[in-house]
């Protein structure tokens, strides 16, 4: 048996005991619907500055944004525009429909484009936000939007008039803390098997809960072409997309419970 396939069978069986799954996303299968990371093969970033000569993690911190919105949203702006039309993929669909087999199955996303929800998947932590919720920092006016088409950029509160944001985290900013207390309450229930897909795993919060599973012998799974700050650590490193690896996991996993 090759070894893919054997790995394939090992995630099965880490399936077929688990009752609460934790799911970690990046922005790897995101890309897999077309959008376009911030750096790298496909990146919209890829030079040293952008056009207004900042790092584009400069233009899109929080310090930026307080000094001159309108280039933090010049910026936002641009990243939206280029995953408009753009819609969740297999992968985010199979990571949905483990709810209807599972006591509980957890996402947390640093992706802000929404899809898991679009998905269906009922229980996600997006720790970054989603770009399309509008917030005002000055009062307690929110909105969705669907895109930003026709939308003035930088966008102004009807209420207050003073500039909207949309409600992600920015760079320099700190993770908002109601989304880490419910993570905590999450991760002191436990998990029975941990999912790292499609993210480099650089920020702590994003690979600690990987090493903890490790460290406490909880079966954890990597899903991504590359190596990552946590490739090392894992029980089964699959190194394929995120589509084509969840859906073979997902159809043996499927005809091990039809066969049982």
């Amino acid at each position: 048996m090759e070894l893919l396939e054997k790995q394939y069978f090992q995630v099965v069986e880490f399936l077929r005991s688990a009752k609460r799954v934790l799911v970690i996303t990046g922005a790897g299968v995101s890309a897999e619907s077309g959008l376009p990371t911030y750096r790298g093969i496909t990146g919209l970033y890829n030079q040293t500055t952008t056009e207004d000569g900042y790092r584009i993690e400069t233009a899109l911190s929080g310090p930026m944004f307080q000094r001159d919105p309108k280039i933090t949203w010049k910026y936002i702006a641009q990243i939206e525009e280029s995953c408009r039309g753009k819609r969740f993929n297999r992968a985010h669909e199979i990571i949905s429909e483990m709810e209807g087999y599972f006591n509980n199955v957890l996402v947390l996303t640093q992706n802000i484009d929404g899809f898991h929800h679009q998905a269906g998947s009922s229980n996600v932590i997006d720790i970054h936000g989603d770009v399309h919720d509008l917030i005002c920092a000055e009062c307690d006016y929110t909105n969705r939007v669907e895109n930003y088409q026709g939308m003035d950029i930088p966008p102004y509160c009807p209420s207050c008039q003073k500039v909207l944001r949309p409600n992600v985290v920015l760079f320099e900013e700190i993770l908002p803390y109601e989304k880490l207390q419910r993570l905590d309450q999450e991760f002191r229930k436990g998990f029975d098997v941990y999912f790292s897909i499609g993210t480099t795993s650089v920020f702590p919060y994003i690979a600690q809960p990987m090493l903890d599973a490790k460290r406490k012998r909880v079966p954890t799974v990597e899903i991504n072409p590359s190596e990552t700050e946590i490739s090392g650590y894992v029980d089964v490193k699959i190194e394929e997309k995120a589509g084509e690896a969840l859906d073979q996991i997902w159809k043996l996993f499927q005809g091990s419970i039809t066969n049982s």
